[in-house]
Parts: structure tokens; C-alpha cells; sequence
């Protein structure tokens, strides 16, 4: 028997992104679950794979994000029955403490095959379970993005009520922050060069917004709005190419989450600024499957929906992927499955 999927062609770009044919994958042994997918998410890691920026085997099922049913589980498999809605982890054997130095080796759609196809038979503690009441579209966002910006405000930092976050944009990550950071009772300075998005974002809760096509110095924009002070922590997704004004919106002592390189993946850094005001600035890579928990209570207890900005079908994945990178959307691209 054989399913529908998607593989990444040779050499790799959208136009050679096309629908593909793969194995079933049988029945789960010992310790495994048998997945029928519902839905992936996009993500700009998962662009970059599908592009080539981050080089793939020819045929790589690509998409790390997914969510689904369970269908069938295997001998000793206790945490999940058949019917059991269920969501993808990033990095399937980083349960807890500090991730593993061979990670992304086992990333699937990066290091091995995703999820852009309809089953799946994985170990048991490659999934979690979802937030109740969510959609599989819904859960298929929290994989990659959710898990990002809660690690980057609670896990490396302890974003609380009072505390002033800085998120950039409106993609996956930056509005689970936003919307993470206000359910904590944080203000929320938001930027975007679309004043449009920027009234979006401030329906969603941020409470000062700035336009960086307008204000290139936005850095110090957001010390204005701070009196001075500075942010607590910034979400920072773009890179070398916003670091500096992000460090200068920070406060001293402050963290900046560096979570992206959308701006670029090196550049010059003001270290001067950096060592000045004592700043943290720590890069992460998602977190792992005691977090992805740990996110899912912390949803459950404050009604917190993902925001999806479009639906592709499987068969469409490489249009989905260039609707992102017009960069029309407002939070999430998912995909159907």
C-alpha cells in the first residue's frame, strides 16, 4: 500500500516541491503509535529546507510540524489510546533537560522524513497530546512556533505581570508571543512595516505599536515608549540585521530571545552596546517534549487560540510556501492534510 505525500525534488526549490507517492508504514511494534494526519503548519525552517538554504536528501518528505489521530498503538504504549488527537514534537528525543548536540540530525523533515504525507508510525514520545477543544490545524501550529516563543518568555526567561515584551512582525512565533506574553499580564510593543498588520496586532492585544519602515531607529523608539527604561525581553526573529536595534530597546540586564535570522544570518553586532547594558542574548532552537507540555497546560488554563492566516491542501504545499514568502500573511499558513 502507499500513501500521498510530498518530496523535496532535486535540486531542491519550490517548483520541484511536487506530490509524491510513499509506503505505508504498517503497524506500530513495541512502544510505537500508528498517526493519521490531519495537518502541517508552515514554518520559515521548513522553507528553507524545501529552498535548499539548509541542504536535504533528494525525496525528503519535508514539514516538521504535525498533527493528527491515532489509529493504532503498540505493545507497553500507555499515554495514548486509538481516537486520541495528537501533535507532533520538534525534536523527538529531547524529552527534557539540555538539547541533545545531534538534534537536528532527527528533526523530521530536516534530518529525516516529516510529516507532508498521511501516516506515520513513530515512537510513542515523538507526539504529546493536544490543548482540549483544538482543532488538528489548530494543534498543528504549536509544534515549531507555539513552543518557540513560549520557551523564549518563560523558559529562558520569567515573563510576568508588569514586564514589557518587544515582538517583531506578525508570523507564527511573533503573535504566540504576543498573545503568550498579555495572557502573563506583560505589555507588549509590537512592530511591522504594515500599518495594516500593526492594527491587527493591536486587536490582539499589543499596546504600543511601531512601524520600522517609518522609524528605522525603532530600537530607540521603544525606549521612548518605555521612558528610557528599556524592554524586558525582545522576541527577536530577524537576525544580524535587527539585532543591534533590538539590544538598544533593551533594557539593562534585559534578554533577547534570538529566535530567526529572517534579516540575515551574520552581520556586524554593536558589542560595545552588547557588554554596556549587561545584556543577555541567547539563541534557541524550539525546546523540548517537557515544555511542549508544559505550553499546552499553560494554553489550556488561559483559552488561547493559534492564529491561521490560510489553508492550502497537501497537494498545493509549494504554493503555500510561496504565499509565505510574499509575505502576506497574518500568522499561520496551514496545510491540509
Amino acid at each position: 500500500m502507499s500513501q500521498r505525500a510530498v518530496r523535496v525534488g532535486s535540486p531542491a526549490s519550490l517548483d520541484t516541491l511536487l506530490p509524491a507517492a510513499a509506503d505505508d508504514p504498517g503497524q506500530p511494534g513495541p512502544g510505537e503509535i500508528r498517526v493519521r494526519l490531519a495537518a502541517s503548519s508552515l514554518n520559515y525552517h521548513d522553507f528553507a529546507v524545501v529552498t535548499g538554504m539548509i541542504p536535504a536528501e533528494a525525496g525528503r518528505i519535508p514539514m516538521s510540524d504535525g498533527a493528527g489521530t491515532v489509529e493504532a498503538v503498540g505493545e507497553g504504549v500507555s499515554e495514548f489510546k486509538a481516537g486520541d488527537a495528537v501533535v507532533s514534537t520538534f525534536f523527538p528525543d529531547w524529552i527534557d533537560g539540555a538539547p541533545p548536540v545531534t538534534a537536528f540530525k532527527g528533526v523530521p523533515g530536516d534530518g529525516i522524513d516529516g510529516y507532508a504525507r498521511e501516516v506515520v508510525v513513530t515512537p510513542a514520545h515523538w507526539f504529546t497530546r493536544v490543548p482540549a477543544g483544538y482543532s488538528h490545524a489548530e494543534a498543528a501550529t504549536l509544534t515549531c512556533a507555539g513552543l518557540t516563543a513560549w520557551r523564549a518568555l518563560f523558559v529562558d526567561d520569567a515573563v510576568k505581570p508588569g514586564s514589557t515584551v518587544l515582538v517583531q512582525g506578525s508570523g507564527g512565533v511573533s503573535i504566540f508571543a504576543l498573545q503568550f506574553a498579555k495572557a502573563a499580564g506583560a505589555r507588549v510593543i509590537a512592530t511591522s512595516s504594515s500599518d495594516e498588520k500593526l492594527e491587527r496586532l493591536k486587536a490582539r492585544g499589543a499596546d504600543e505599536l511601531i512601524n520600522y519602515r517609518e522609524t528605522p531607529a525603532w530600537g530607540m523608539k521603544a525606549l521612548e515608549l518605555t521612558g528610557g527604561v528599556g524592554v524586558d525581553t525582545v522576541v527577536e526573529i530577524g537576525g544580524s540585521g535587527t539585532l543591534d536595534q533590538s539590544m538598544m530597546a533593551t533594557r539593562v540586564g534585559g534578554h533577547v530571545a534570538l529566535i530567526g535570522v529572517l534579516a540575515g544570518f551574520a552581520g556586524p553586532v554593536q558589542t560595545a552596546l552588547l557588554m554596556a547594558k549587561n545584556l543577555r542574548v541567547q539563541g534557541l532552537t524550539v525546546g523540548s517534549r517537557t515544555q511542549q507540555l508544559a505550553m499546552i497546560a499553560g494554553i489550556e488554563a488561559n483559552g488561547i487560540k493559534p492564529v491561521i492566516s490560510n489553508h492550502f491542501p497537501l497537494e498545493r504545499l509549494a504554493d503555500a510556501f510561496r504565499h509565505q514568502a510574499a509575505n502576506g500573511h497574518f500568522g499561520k499558513i496551514v496545510v491540509d492534510i
